[in-house]
């Protein structure tokens, strides 16, 4: 994929994502579409990077005007390119690319303003995950964790100039625990795109309905125990079915389809937003995750009541009883209510009404746009002061602390054909030692 040089009669905006947007296989992929289309719309000139290979799910991005380029990590390449474009904005998509990129980014063009788009905190969704796998309390948000991906993605933070959040939990705990500046973080709520849905009426919609991204962990984990938990609710409900959907199902996902007991696998949804709006509940027990989740939303567009956990409305409403269908603490209250809410149509109609004030209040994609739009505007014009303000931003770009550019320049030396190939041992080989 290759792109003209942009015209420096524009402004310009280099986005560098681990993967192509996918919209019809994550919410990820919708709000990365929503950001590509905030910048389209006030006709800025933008380049998609990525070090991914072509995939068939991946969004047109040039019938929107979008050029883009397949770069390489630890490549000299890359550099000369940035610095020929110079672009006026970099955003660099999850903190694992940041620190891929970011210092080549601030090398090759000192004055492109830097962002960050966190889409979930990794590091919060890996300390959930952890804690799942061993039974321990879920982390507190009221004190600091302390662990390498959690000092890892706080520095990419700090390194750039605007990193956004999609949920307030997690502006919250970045400011308020983390120290980061509010000058440094931009609120974003979750970008779906979704144009106003015809939703259809209680006897309309027939049966429960879980939609996910396979590849995603919490995902997963939901159908698994969406596999021990329906036995309870068809008891209760003998001809209810249970409709499973998601982006890149394993085999492990598809074994469990099983009709007989109304348990249906069915992998990709051709369009999720009519699979979800034919469905009358949103099962979604999620037991581990960050952020906002998006099929939760996408519930609400298309008035799918839902049934969750604490953690599933998270940074959506403060208190579960202002949740638009359940919020449960256990499997027991998990089954009560999902029947409670497929059966009872004046319930499952008031969380309908409710979740369409919420969407209304809350996802307003235009009115999120231009916040974003106008933020990067003014924090362009003052980006130098911006930048003198932020001690700890400085402190990490010193050159004895720059220590993802030192690694990358090291591998790319390495990789220079004729040099010599030196092992690089760390401190996890030695750990893994034992293992072999």
């Amino acid at each position: 994929m290759t792109t003209n040089d942009i015209r420096p009669s524009s402004p310009s905006l280099v986005i560098i994502g681990s993967v192509w947007p996918e919209p019809n296989s994550s919410a990820a992929g919708q709000n990365m579409m929503g950001i590509i289309d905030t910048f389209c719309q006030a006709n800025w000139q933008i380049i998609f990077m990525s070090t991914a290979g072509p995939s068939d799910m991946a969004a047109d991005l040039s019938s929107m005007g979008v050029a883009t380029e397949t770069v390489q990590l630890n490549c000299r390449r890359f550099d000369e390119r940035i610095a020929q474009l110079r672009p006026d904005v970099v955003i660099f998509d999850r903190f694992m690319v940041e620190e891929q990129f970011s210092a080549r980014v601030y090398q090759a063009c000192p004055q492109a303003m830097r962002i960050l788009n966190t889409e979930d905190l990794h590091s919060v969704r890996h300390a959930r995950q952890q804690s799942v796998k061993t039974g321990d309390t879920l982390p507190t948000a009221k004190a600091p964790c302390h662990s390498d991906i959690h000092y890892r993605e706080i520095a990419a933070i700090l390194r750039c100039d605007l990193t956004l959040v999609i949920s307030q939990n997690e502006y919250q705990l970045l400011h308020e625990v983390y120290q980061v500046p509010q000058s440094q973080l931009l609120l974003l709520p979750l970008l779906t795109g979704i144009p106003p849905i015809a939703q259809k009426h209680f006897e309309e919609k027939e049966g429960f309905v879980f939609i996910g991204n396979f590849r995603h962990p919490p995902n997963w984990d939901a159908v698994v125990q969406l596999q021990k938990i329906w036995p309870h609710i068809q008891r209760k409900i003998a001809d209810a079915k249970l409709h499973i959907y998601g982006a890149y199902p394993p085999k492990k996902a598809m074994v469990l389809h099983n009709p007989k007991k109304g348990f249906y696998v069915h992998g990709w949804a051709k369009d999720a937003t009519s699979t979800v709006n034919a469905h009358r509940v949103m099962l979604a027990p999620l037991r581990f995750g960050a952020g906002i989740k998006g099929k939760l939303v996408l519930a609400m567009r298309c008035g799918t009541p839902s049934v969750t956990s604490p953690l599933g409305s998270e940074g959506i409403v403060p208190y579960r009883t202002m949740w638009p269908g359940i919020v449960a603490d256990n499997e027991s209250a998990f089954v009560e209510g999902a029947v409670a809410l497929y059966q009872d149509k004046a319930q499952w109609e008031k969380a309908r009404q409710w979740g369409n004030e919420l969407v209304e209040q809350q996802f307003d994609d235009q009115k999120h746009k231009q916040v974003l739009l106008g933020r990067v505007k003014s924090d362009l014009l003052n980006i130098e002061s911006m930048r003198q303000q932020h001690f700890a931003q400085g402190m990490l770009w010193h050159h004895s602390l720059r220590a993802t550019q030192y690694m990358s320049q090291w591998i790319e030396a390495k990789n220079r054909p004729g040099m010599k190939e030196t092992p690089l041992t760390t401190d996890e080989d030695e750990r893994n030692k034992g293992d072999e």
